[in-house]
C-alpha cells in the first residue's frame, strides 16, 4: 500500500486540493496524506442521500470488495473512515480521468488504443471473476487513466462477490446484456458482454445498440441487432472479436483468456498497456 495503514483515519490527516468530480451520493477531491506527503483521490459520500436512495447496502458491498482488490488495472481503494454526516474513501488517484471523457473530446480511439484498454480490462476482469467478483457495471464513465495512461476500474456500486448466478437487474441501458434485459439469472458472463459493447464503442463513439429510446435500446439488445457503421475503417479482425462477445447465449462468449488470445488484441494491444500516446 502506498499509503501506512492507520487503525483509525480522520479528515485532519489530508490536505484537501481541487474539485475532481460530483456523483449522485457526493463529491471527489484531490487530497493529500499529510504525513507522507501521497496524492489520494478523497470521495465525500453523505449519509443522509445513502438513507434517501437506500445505498449503504450498496456501499457496504463497495468497501468489502474494492478494498479487497489489488491489481494494476483496478482502482485502489486503501482506507475508509465516517463522522456523523459523511462517509469517507480513500482512493487511488487517477491523474488523467475519466475514460468517458478522453472518448467523447476525440470521438472514437485507434485500433491499437482500444485493443489496449481492452486487453487491460480482460486482465482486470479476469482477476476479479477469479475472486467471484462480477463487476456489472462497466462503462465508459467508470474507466479511469491513471498519470501514465493506464486504465483503472472504478466504482464497484453494482459489483457482487458470488459463486451463485444472481437476478438483480443492474448497470446502465446500453451495456445491459441480454440476459439482464429478460430478467434472467446472470453470472461473470454479463461482464463478457460489456467488453464487446465497450470494444464497439471505443472503436466507432457510441454504443452498438444505442437507440431514439430505452425500450428500442432495450429490444435492439435482446436481438442482438448489431450493425457495423461505414462512417470509417475498422477491421475484420475488430469486428470479429465483436461478433463473439456479443452473442445472446453467455456460455458461448469468448472466455476472457480466449479475448487475450485473439488475433486483434495480440497484433494492436500495448504489452504494457499504458496509453500516453
Amino acid at each position: 500500500m502506498a499509503i501506512e495503514e492507520k487503525k483509525e483515519w480522520k479528515l485532519q490527516d489530508f490536505e484537501i486540493g481541487k474539485f475532481l468530480g460530483e456523483g449522485k451520493f457526493g463529491k471527489v477531491y484531490l487530497a493529500r496524506e499529510i504525513e507522507s506527503g501521497f496524492p489520494v483521490a478523497l470521495k465525500v459520500i453523505f449519509k443522509e442521500k445513502l438513507d434517501k436512495y437506500q445505498f449503504w447496502e450498496h456501499l457496504t458491498r463497495e468497501i468489502v470488495i474494492q478494498s479487497s482488490l489489488q491489481h494494476p488495472n483496478v482502482l485502489r481503494l486503501f482506507a475508509w473512515f465516517h463522522d456523523e454526516t459523511r462517509i469517507f474513501l480513500v482512493l487511488e488517484y487517477a491523474a488523467n480521468g475519466e475514460l468517458y471523457k478522453l472518448l467523447r473530446s476525440v470521438g472514437h480511439f485507434t485500433e491499437k488504443r482500444a485493443a489496449t484498454y481492452v486487453a487491460s480490462l480482460a486482465r482486470a476482469l479476469a482477476y476479479c471473476h477469479e475472486k467471484h467478483v462480477i463487476h456489472r457495471d462497466i462503462k465508459p464513465e467508470n474507466l479511469l487513466l491513471d498519470l501514465d495512461g493506464r486504465l483503472k476500474i472504478a466504482d464497484f456500486g453494482w459489483a457482487v462477490q458470488s459463486n451463485a448466478k444472481r437476478h438483480t437487474m443492474c448497470g446502465t441501458i446500453d451495456y445491459l446484456a441480454p440476459e439482464m434485459v429478460e430478467k434472467k439469472a446472470h453470472d461473470h458472463g454479463v461482464d463478457n458482454w460489456t467488453l464487446g459493447i465497450l470494444c464497439y464503442e471505443f472503436l466507432y463513439g457510441m454504443p452498438p445498440f444505442e437507440a431514439a429510446d430505452q425500450y428500442d435500446t432495450l429490444r435492439r439488445i435482446m436481438k442482438v441487432d448489431l450493425h457495423f457503421p461505414s462512417t470509417h475503417y475498422v477491421s475484420s479482425e475488430a469486428k470479429d472479436l465483436i461478433c463473439k462477445l456479443l452473442v445472446k447465449e453467455s456460455s458461448k462468449r469468448l472466455s476472457l483468456k480466449q479475448i487475450l488470445r485473439h488475433p486483434w488484441i495480440m497484433n494492436n494491444a500495448e504489452p504494457s498497456g499504458c496509453c500516453n500516446y
